[in-house]
């Protein structure tokens, strides 16, 4: 049977094209069940309160740095969304006196606007957002090298990067459309008109400029630019599944206001039951052997009609 087009933009692929009875299976959730979805290689963890959530979220890029060291490089990739942990990365990288000089990080994505990437004077720009939320708040004598700071501007070298040095946690959110850095669904065109690419296909899509799903633009328009969509660029140079794939562990902050209720849990319910499909990108890391969902539990809500 043909998949549905979406409700939202037809001309893409994205979770209103999956089968009805998923859907609704992940809409009646419960909490408790978000738990019991962990399993070898996929872990749901709970937090009961913001302060604890985002501590967290920044110990989780301490404690990969502290194991950095001259014979043995390792480093996080980071997004912009969540960035509430950044500043208390600084803080406690200062409070700690953690030296970073063999440490690393990469930023997971960038704005495109006239074929290249935004500069640190774009009010969107997540490069900005990484050196004023956290890497200029670090003490000098602590602060990793720039060279050990890799947004992805060019690409070949970006990628190349985490061949030479070992990614021990790909850290991120998750968007409205169910993505992880830019990795968006698919367009619904050429040899993927009538059926998504199979996740084998998706899976070796490298760092890339890509466009952006009307659902992610509208997205970051309400998260970051107070619903000011014409500020937002429709492409984004990212991090893709084939450097996703080098990370140890890939881990998953929901605080509960990029995503909603619905979408943290269908994403937690196809990689808990390994069932990956392009048309949701997230569900892919079903495929990947460490997986980590963090959630703010006062974030979790529920999958009910209620009126505003």
């Amino acid at each position: 049977m043909a998949r549905p087009i979406s409700k939202v933009a037809p001309g893409w692929w994205d979770y209103t094209t999956l089968d009805n009875e998923l859907l609704a299976d992940a809409a009646r959730l419960t909490a408790d069940d978000l738990l019991q979805l962990s399993r070898d290689g996929f872990e749901v963890s709970f937090y009961d309160t913001l302060e604890e959530f985002y501590c967290a979220e920044a110990l989780e890029y301490v404690r990969t740095w502290q194991r950095a060291t001259a014979d043995n490089p390792v480093g996080i990739c980071g997004p912009i969304g969540p960035t509430e942990q950044l500043p208390l990365v600084a803080r406690i990288v200062n409070a700690l006196d953690v030296k970073l000089h063999n440490a690393h990080f990469w930023g997971m994505d960038e704005w495109i606007e006239n074929d290249g990437p935004v500069s640190m004077d774009h009010p969107l720009s997540f490069a900005k957002a990484d050196m004023e939320l956290c890497f200029n708040r670090i003490r000098r004598e602590l602060r990793m090298p720039d060279a050990n700071i890799h947004f992805p501007t060019e690409l070949e070298a970006y990628s190349r990067s985490f061949d030479a040095v070992r990614c021990l946690v790909m850290q991120g959110g998750q968007g409205e459309v169910k993505h992880w850095a830019f990795n968006d669904p698919p367009q619904r065109e050429g040899q993927w008109k009538h059926e998504p690419p199979p996740p084998s296909v998706y899976r070796q899509l490298k760092s890339r400029i890509t466009d952006l799903h009307p659902m992610t633009v509208i997205q970051n328009a309400r998260t970051s630019g107070g619903g000011y969509v014409p500020q937002v660029p429709t492409r984004a140079a990212t991090v893709g599944p084939v450097e996703t794939w080098k990370a140890d562990c890939v881990s998953i902050w929901h605080p509960g206001h990029h995503d909603n209720p619905f979408g943290i849990r269908l994403t937690a319910l196809m990689i808990g039951k390994r069932i990956p499909d392009s048309s949701v990108p997230m569900s892919l890391l079903a495929e990947h052997p460490n997986v980590k969902f963090s959630y703010y539990r006062g974030g979790i809500g529920s999958v009910a009609a209620e009126m505003h």
